[in-house]
């Protein structure tokens, strides 16, 4: 940054100008936005917004950044907004936002994350919107969430999410829209759902290798009752396992799944008590049919 700005700017918009590494903000005290977008940065340095108290909104949009250090957050104590979409970070770890106190807005979009450490967003209690869609993650961890109490938007679309454990949504007691779209989820828990304590909640869950069975259907058909979750895609869902109901809608399925398993159980078991039975009739029958062979006890005389 050839000109240093004036000591009074509240904007600065320094998008699209091939940086690689950040300039220095000295002084900067009144600054509130800065935008970085769509430039060539590796790294953020430390130290990097020291005497930016005022700062609110960072804007590192489409970089090159592959790590968060320990100290990456530090000087941004009044940020509100934060964007790192489509940049390069790889683990999200539990010390990379911990002077966030006042963090309202995360955007990690478009990263490689693949996974999230233990307490990673457990300074973020302000936190109202977290996108983390389209990563690389692959589980989530009941603690994941824990304090984020005051999140209203989740977007996990586009990762390769195949499990969810049943609590891992239970922390997000303001939560009005999540969505699961595009992951690699063939089952789910009706608790999983079930423990999302905001009423209203609107959910996607489309673009999922749904197996289709009577589990998955009873699942849909307690979510379907539960008049807190609003389930916006509901008639998108469709089966991708077993393959003789490949691209089937669900809901086109009724109660057809567990009418069919209960009639192969009840085949199953009826073929079971026949086997059973025959088996008793011929054992019987054998024994009836085999010779009887009377005993002669011959005693010895003195």
């Amino acid at each position: 940054m050839g000109i240093l700005p004036p000591l009074a700017t509240e904007f600065l918009d320094l998008s699209s100008c091939s940086l690689h590494i950040l300039p220095p903000f000295l002084n900067l005290w009144r600054l509130r936005t800065i935008l970085l977008a769509q430039n060539a940065i590796l790294q953020v340095g430390d130290g990097a917004w020291k005497g930016l108290q005022s700062l609110q909104i960072l804007d590192l949009n489409g970089n090159k950044i592959g790590n968060l250090s320990v100290s990456f957050s530090l000087g941004l104590d009044s940020l509100t907004h934060l964007f790192l979409a489509q940049n390069l970070l790889h683990c999200i770890s539990k010390y990379s936002f911990q002077h966030l106190h006042n963090l309202e807005l995360l955007d990690l979009q478009g990263n490689l994350i693949f996974s999230l450490e233990s307490g990673a967003f457990r300074f973020l209690t302000k936190l109202r919107q977290l996108q983390l869609q389209n990563n690389q993650l692959q589980s989530l961890k009941n603690d994941d969430f824990s304090v984020l109490q005051r999140l209203e938007f989740l977007d996990l679309s586009g990762n390769h999410i195949n499990k969810l454990p049943s609590g891992v949504f239970s922390p997000l007691h303001s939560l009005t829209f999540l969505n699961l779209q595009n992951n690699k989820l063939s089952h789910l828990r009706f608790q999983t759902l079930s423990s999302l304590p905001s009423p209203g909640t609107l959910l996607l869950m489309s673009s999922n290798p749904w197996e289709c069975d009577c589990d998955l259907q009873r699942m849909f058909g307690k979510l379907k009752s539960l008049q807190r979750i609003n389930l916006q895609d509901g008639e998108d869902l469709s089966c991708a396992d077993p393959p003789a109901l490949k691209g089937r809608a669900l809901t086109t399925l009724d109660t057809q799944l567990c009418i069919a398993e209960t009639v192969t159980v009840l085949m199953i078991t009826l073929t079971v008590m026949v086997t059973v039975v025959g088996a008793i009739v011929t054992a019987e029958r054998s024994r009836k049919k085999s010779p009887r062979t009377h005993g002669t006890e011959v005693c010895g005389q003195e």
